[in-house]
């Protein structure tokens, strides 16, 4: 297929010049993109301002709830708070589209880490089967106080799996690990009495205080990209105020990055070719198969140029516009990756270990990494040269 897409830029480069000529040749008539490329990138900051609006919403819906189950943990506050957690995933899981394009979200004092990193190493945290004293709740002689700046020092402190804080500390604290086999489709059993004073469980006030934290962690996290991308917020403007091919390549490196090499590699291939439950990105909550259609969802608002009610120019519309056949082919690919995300097993776990269910995973991985190349060659029909690695 790349042959076959880079003879057609080929083509449309001559097409976009001449379109017609005369019969006496004494007039040429150019063809001019209708398609404003200013256009694109300035919906594309819309987007993203209400795709991590949407995610700081749900997010103080999980942190009041959190709030509510710490001040009184019954069952039935812990199983809201679980739900609120899910539901925070699915606002968060399509910004994961806007890693990669040099943007706020990645830059060196950039929340990512604090917010999505993984694989967490969960007795970095608590206690694990087999150790009921590890982690840093279970050790108030080197770590006396628990709250939001001890936790947010703490995070990948000797080592990238020492994640103490984020939605994923927050998994862990809410299911626990997930000891049971794919087969059985449960998720991680922690009891809601682990945080109860004489529960199942030592220092309950302490994983209490614990969960609050990284509650209110989350948001203030979340409002960084907020305040960064809202209207006149800094990086908007910066961004608004780079070359537009610029901004355009490190819009399309980003969702070609996270199809091809994040998504289809690191979140499932790594996952597939181990068969192990730990690699999967939720873990705890056997949610992985929201994270990757949320992901490719993401990846999908971008190329279309459209996130809930905002809809406007796009990667879609330009790269069609520049050559129809390959535009339709880039498209294609991405409907072909829905299709082959939404036939993976549920849950993840059973998905990349049973053998009747691996071929499908396979499958998604491989209709991903051709998205994530359909998009450089698109990419270099409209002369933006990126890489999908």
């Amino acid at each position: 297929m790349r042959k076959q897409l880079k003879a057609l830029g080929l083509l449309t480069v001559f097409a976009a010049t001449f379109v017609a000529c005369d019969s006496d040749d004494d007039n040429v008539i150019i063809q001019e993109n209708t398609i404003e490329r200013s256009s694109v990138t300035e919906n594309y900051a819309s987007i993203v301002f209400a795709s991590y609006n949407d995610a700081l919403t749900d997010a103080t819906a999980l942190e009041n709830a959190i709030n509510t189950f710490v001040a009184d943990p019954t069952e039935s506050n812990f199983t809201a708070t679980k739900a609120a957690w899910l539901t925070a995933r699915e606002s968060y899981g399509p910004t994961e589209a806007y890693r990669f394009a040099n943007g706020p979200i990645d830059d060196s004092d950039g929340p990512e880490g604090l917010l999505n990193a993984w694989p967490l190493d969960e007795n970095y945290v608590d206690y694990v089967d087999g150790d009921a004293n590890s982690g840093i709740i279970n050790n108030p002689t080197t770590f006396p106080v628990i709250d939001k700046a001890i936790l947010e020092g703490l995070n990948e402190v000797g080592g990238e799996a020492n994640i103490s804080v984020g939605y994923h500390a927050i998994e862990f604290l809410l299911w626990g690990q997930d000891l049971t086999a794919p087969d059985q489709m449960l998720a991680g059993q922690r009891p809601y009495t682990d945080f109860i004073d004489g529960g199942t469980a030592a220092n309950q006030d302490r994983r209490r205080q614990y969960l609050a934290a990284c509650g209110d962690l989350l948001t203030d996290h979340l409002q960084l990209m907020i305040n960064e991308w809202q209207v006149g917020g800094a990086y908007r403007n910066t961004f608004l105020s780079l070359d537009t091919d610029v901004a355009l390549k490190n819009m399309l490196t980003a969702i070609a990055t996270l199809s091809k090499s994040e998504l289809g590699g690191e979140r499932i291939f790594v996952a597939y070719d181990n068969q192990d439950q730990e690699d999967e990105h939720s873990c705890f909550s056997d949610n992985t198969h929201r994270d990757i259609r949320l992901n490719l969802e993401g990846i999908a608002n971008v190329f279309r140029g459209s996130y809930g009610v905002i809809s406007g120019a796009s990667f879609e519309d330009l790269i069609t516009e520049e050559n129809p056949t390959l535009g339709a082919e880039v498209s294609a690919l991405l409907a072909s990756a829905e299709a082959a995300v939404d036939a993976t097993g549920i849950p993840f776990d059973l998905a990349i270990s049973n053998p009747t269910q691996r071929p499908a995973v396979l499958a998604a991985v491989n209709a991903l990494q051709d998205l994530g190349d359909g998009f450089v060659e698109g990419g270099s029909a409209i002369g933006l040269s990126i890489t999908a690695e």
